[in-house]
This record gives C-alpha cells, sequence and structure tokens, in this order.
C-alpha cells in the first residue's frame, strides 16, 4: 500500500489532484467502498479537496454542516476514530445527529476516520467508508495507518523514497532561503534535511502562512523552532 502511494507521488498535480489519487489507491488496495481527504478539517476553514463517491460527499457535508462526527473527533485528538457499525449506539452516541444522519441518508455503515499528522500538526483527515459493517482486519488496520501517514507527506510535499533516495519538492528546492532556513532548522532539532523542511511546511500550513514567509522568519532569528517533548 505504501509503495502504490510512492508511486503516484511523482506524477504531480496540485493537493486536490494528489487527494484524489491518495483516495482512489485506498479504495484499490485497502477492503473499502470510499474516501475522501479534508485539509483544516475541525475549523471553519475546513476544505473537501476530493470524495470518491457521493457516500463519501455525503458524510463530509454532514460533518462539516452539524460539527461533530468521526473525521472532527480524529482532527481534534489527532487519534484514528475506527466505527465499525453506525448503527452500534454505544460507539456512536457521542455524535447523535450525525448517526442519524448516515444511517437516515447514506449507504455508510462502517466508517475510519484517520488524522493526517506531521508532530503537532493536523494537516486534516483521511476518511474511509464501507457499505457493510466490519472492523478493519489487523492487517487492514495497519495498511490504512501506513496509507495516512504517507499521505501526510505527500500533502506537505515532502516524502522519502527508499528505493531512490530522497525526493523535494522541485517547486522549493532551488530556494537559498529555504535552504539556509532548512539548515538551521534541522541544526535547531537534531533531525534530517527531509524533516526539518516537513516542520516548517507543516508550521506555514497551521499558521497559513507561505514556506518562504516561514524561512525568511527562521533565517531573520525572529522564529525558533523547539524540539517536541519526549
Amino acid at each position: 500500500m505504501t509503495r502504490a502511494l510512492l508511486a503516484i507521488a511523482r506524477d504531480g498535480g496540485d493537493e486536490c489532484a494528489l487527494a484524489e489519487k491518495i483516495c482512489r489507491a485506498c479504495v484499490a488496495w485497502l477492503d473499502i467502498d470510499g474516501a475522501s481527504i479534508s485539509l483544516l478539517t475541525a475549523s471553519t476553514a475546513r476544505a473537501t479537496l476530493w470524495a470518491s463517491d457521493a457516500t463519501a460527499e455525503l458524510l463530509e457535508d454532514l460533518q462539516f454542516a452539524l460539527g461533530e462526527g468521526a473525521c472532527m473527533e480524529a482532527a481534534l485528538t489527532g487519534r484514528p476514530v475506527l466505527v465499525p457499525d453506525i448503527d452500534d449506539v454505544t460507539e456512536v452516541g457521542r455524535w447523535p445527529a450525525f448517526a442519524a444522519g448516515v444511517v437516515e441518508q447514506s449507504a455508510a455503515r462502517a466508517i475510519f476516520a484517520l488524522p493526517l499528522q506531521w508532530g503537532a500538526i493536523n494537516l486534516g483527515v483521511l476518511a474511509l467508508h464501507r457499505r457493510a459493517p466490519g472492523s478493519l482486519s489487523a492487517v487492514q488496520g495497519r495498511d490504512a495507518m501506513s496509507a495516512a501517514d504517507t499521505a501526510s507527506l505527500m500533502m506537505l510535499g515532502v516524502c522519502t523514497d527508499p528505493g531512490d533516495g530522497q525526493w523535494l519538492d522541485h517547486a522549493v528546492s532551488h530556494r537559498a532561503e529555504i535552504h539556509q532556513a532548512t539548515g538551521m532548522v534541522l541544526a535547531q532539532l537534531g533531525i534530517s534535511a527531509i524533516d526539518a523542511l516537513a516542520r516548517m511546511r507543516a508550521y506555514a500550513f497551521a499558521e497559513q502562512r507561505s514556506l518562504s514567509d516561514v524561512a525568511h522568519d527562521v533565517v531573520s532569528r525572529r522564529l525558533r523552532f523547539i524540539p517536541d517533548p519526549t
């Protein structure tokens, strides 16, 4: 599953095109019927990048309209939210309006919301659904989590391919100030250049700023990254 996602990273395209490819790969490789990706899921700036079918679109719309649901919880907590049976009130009692809407209006019976997480930054949520109730198997669960982790890196524009070395977003690879800031952040955090660039991009995403502006603040010493507590 991870190799399938890494294989599509080099095809290029904008965020929506990338989200479509990620969702299509999940539907093809996991035992699910539909998928969607949203960014800034729990905020008023929420945006659905792509939904595979009408059910996925409805699940996105319900959660945005109601302000509750599996994806909202995954975005707020940074933890996967797995609902093997939407009819099971013991599982979904905390989202009464959303659960009722899903049962009444959609074909989904199992919902799996996986946060797209980079450190403390939550980029959004990868949502998967099935028409039949049932939990993900252990293997499917690992594949789904791997897909979410890989998708997080891809949505930041950075991923690592063990077969070909390291791949960076070519749109920024030539910018001297970003290179300089990357070197400063890797020294501050004791991490690789790939991870340092990803940390800056995650910060820029969360603050709704450009990567160039964040890099300028780092170089100007107005912004310093602090290691995550262990």
